[in-house]
């Protein structure tokens, strides 16, 4: 807005700040000291009245149109923003009486229409426009840009949550892609000592604000992964990337359609930390993750010393519980083939016994050595990523207990199953010994009637000419009876 034309011809400078004497000067005395001159300097207050009064008087009420930009609504309930077009901005303020008729929601990146006066803030000398009247014209040009973007990029894919890569849960080295001189960087940094003092960081320093920098943000994203494409054992895990808050002219490199390809051709899971909660950006859509601010970022990366100590609780009080419940389980099985009985073959009934008795010992050993072999394996490596030093005492004392805990159980086990096999080897000496088969080898028979075969043990059942059945150690034969004799013989006694 061009303001020389619109100014006051003024006969001097602020003349009507002074009284002036009225009466004749004594023209013997000496001249009176003119304001503005080094005998009577202007105070600052004295000009930024002037000014102030000077600037109402030429703009009194007036109607603007731009965008607004740093919007903010104060507690107190003032509205202070900026109100730009391409080439200027000035300030404005809309106090509390005049935007409760406000009949829409200011925002960055509107276009409005304002009506208010100009006039200046004498405390800070910065001129600006109380404004009275605003109405919504449309959505800005950068708002308008971003929405285009967004939708061409939506189009594309780079928003699909089938794209996203998971966020490494125990990373070991992280990327930050930032300002080295701004706040985001200390916050990220302080957060990760406080949680994981361990964790290794690489920054790859670039600007996040005005000209080039989009350029620069895409190029460090795209200088991490190549240094991983060389280099996996340096890779870093996991990038943040991202600044701290400001406008949306201040966050707009992160809105670039350069930013948004290289973080969605990045090999290496991203999260996006942008400005405050409330901001969103073009970044916050393709990346992997949204942080709403950069400490969050560093709160969500790294998982703190204290949870790092419950994992491994857990895991030691899961494999306990799984090694007692698989010795229960072998316990009740090896009991329950103890009290089998061999229906037919007493020989192949303990064969088998003694087989299914090997397996299970063999299955034993091979599940209790699989398991402690596994949730080692898992211990090693939750201890290798645990590289604080008041963590290793205590993952070594846990895992000299994991270590005493499967020997006790291999040492258990081995006893257990000795002495099923020793029960089992005394009842299948009892059950040969009470066998009938081995009363038959020493000379004695089975006689049977031949229609039911009931055992005949009284030969006053039978009568003379009657068939029965002989059943030997080995064999039978059928035989027709012809005396009959009660009582035992002298000589068979």
């Amino acid at each position: 807005m061009e303001m020389g034309g619109l100014m006051p011809d003024l006969p001097g400078p602020f003349l009507p700040l002074f009284d002036m004497d009225p009466d004749e000067p004594d023209e013997s005395a000496a001249p009176a000291p003119q304001p503005g001159t080094r005998d009577l300097p202007f105070s600052i207050a004295q000009i930024n009245t002037a000014a102030r009064e000077m600037l109402e008087m030429s703009w009194p009420d007036i109607w603007v149109s731009g965008e607004i930009s740093n919007y903010k609504a104060h507690p107190s309930g003032h509205h202070y923003f900026s109100l730009k077009d391409t080439r200027a901005q000035i300030s404005a303020v809309m106090f509390r009486g005049q935007n409760v008729h406000l009949r829409f929601r200011p925002a960055d990146g509107l276009l409005v229409l304002a009506r208010g006066r100009i006039t200046l803030y004498e405390a800070r000398g910065a001129y600006q426009i109380n404004v009275s009247w605003m109405e919504p014209l449309g959505a800005g040009s950068l708002q308008a840009a971003f929405e285009k973007l967004k939708e061409k990029l939506r189009a594309e894919g780079l928003f699909d949550a089938g794209a996203k890569q998971p966020i490494p849960p125990v990373p070991e080295r992280i990327g930050v892609v930032t300002s080295p001189t701004g706040a985001a960087l200390a916050d990220i940094l302080r957060v990760l000592q406080r949680r994981h003092a361990g964790v290794s960081v690489l920054i790859a320093p670039c600007r996040v604000q005005g000209p080039g920098a989009a350029q620069e943000i895409a190029a460090a994203i795209a200088l991490l992964n190549e240094r991983a494409a060389r280099d996996p054992s340096g890779a870093v895990d996991v990038m943040i990337v991202g600044r701290g808050g400001g406008s949306l002219e201040d966050l707009w490199a992160f809105n670039e359609e350069a930013v948004a390809r290289a973080i969605f051709a990045s090999r290496i899971p991203i999260i996006s930390a942008v400005g405050h909660e409330v901001d969103v950006t073009i970044a916050d859509f393709v990346a992997d993750l949204r942080a709403p601010t950069p400490s969050a970022a560093a709160e969500m990366v790294v998982r703190s010393h204290d949870e790092l100590t419950t994992r491994v609780d857990t895991a030691v009080t899961r494999l306990t519980r799984l090694l007692r419940y698989t010795l229960l389980e072998l316990r009740r099985r090896l009991a329950d083939l103890a009290h089998s009985r061999a229906l037919i073959r007493v020989p192949a009934a303990v064969g088998a016994a003694r087989q299914r008795c090997d397996e299970a010992a063999m299955r034993l050993a091979s599940r209790v050595v699989a398991i402690l072999t596994q949730r080692r394996a898992r211990l090693d490596l939750a201890t290798e990523k645990l590289s604080p030093r008041s963590l290793r005492a205590e993952l070594a004392a846990r895992r000299q207990r994991l270590n005493d805990c499967g020997d006790r159980a291999r040492r258990a086990a081995t006893a257990l199953i000795a002495t099923l096999r020793e029960r089992l080897a005394t009842r299948t000496s009892v059950l040969a010994s009470l066998s009938p088969v081995s009363v038959l080898e020493r000379g004695y028979a089975l006689v049977q009637e031949p229609a039911t075969g009931r055992v005949v043990t009284d030969a006053a059942t039978l009568a003379p000419g009657r068939e029965v059945d002989v059943r030997l150690a080995r064999g039978r034969f059928r035989s027709r009876v012809i005396l009959i004799k009660n009582g035992i013989d002298k000589e068979d006694a």
